[in-house]
């Protein structure tokens, strides 16, 4: 048995990040709507833009498979996965909160997107098959809440090479997508943000007094 001895600090951070990202959130929802994001947004996305006919293939492969893990199915079957993993680390109560934080972050994303109605970008044909609209990233929420939440909910020994494993997977998650060419740059801004905010509300629900693995009885099992 290992004591999670970062844990109470992690929810710490959280409490006192959340409100600061959540206005950071809805500043940046705000740029988008009134269109100011527009001009940074199109000079972003030509200049990473992958092409057809000039980029190379494999690179363009590469960025299609990273985001197909980040997608559709395959998102799910990995959230399944960390859900049974971080069971057997801390317990059922880590497994809800992962679980309900993915489920409710990609349901505030697909309203958000409804509610948005922004269009994709235009700068290339699209390398990858969109089915709705941009503004947030709905792959970008998701990266940001799984593995954020994934490296808050590691035994601390390996914690330090999960924060690293998490950065890796949301940067190169966020690049696969504007590539691509089926978001922008304030997509990727925003869907990043309301992910993290739903990572820290899930770590502050875990540190309620007196339950789940952060509280003071509480201890963390790991292989």
């Amino acid at each position: 048995m290992t004591s999670s001895s970062n844990s109470p600090a992690s929810a710490t951070f959280a409490r006192r990040a959340v409100l600061p990202v959540v206005l950071l959130f809805l500043a940046i929802s705000a740029i988008v709507a009134g269109g100011f994001a527009d001009d940074l947004d199109r000079r972003i996305g030509v200049s990473l833009a992958l092409s057809a006919d000039t980029s190379p293939p494999w690179l363009i492969a590469v960025m299609q498979a990273v985001s197909w893990v980040g997608g559709g199915t395959p998102r799910w079957v990995i959230v399944i996965l960390l859900c049974a993993l971080v069971w057997r680390w801390c317990g059922p109560r880590c497994a809800a909160a992962l679980a309900a934080a993915s489920l409710l972050s990609n349901l505030a994303s697909s309203l958000m997107k409804i509610g948005f109605g922004r269009a994709r970008p235009d700068i290339i044909d699209h390398l990858d098959h969109v089915s709705s609209a941009s503004y947030p990233s709905g792959h970008a929420t998701n990266a940001a809440v799984v593995y954020l939440l994934l490296a808050w909910l590691t035994p601390p020994r390996w914690r330090p090479f999960v924060w690293v494993l998490a950065a890796i997977m949301i940067v190169v998650n966020a690049f696969s997508r504007m590539t691509l060419g089926v978001h922008w740059a304030s997509d990727i801004v925003g869907g990043t943000l309301l992910g993290a905010a739903f990572a820290m509300l899930a770590i502050i629900w875990l540190q309620r007094p007196g339950r789940g693995p952060f509280s003071a009885n509480s201890a963390t099992s790991a292989p």
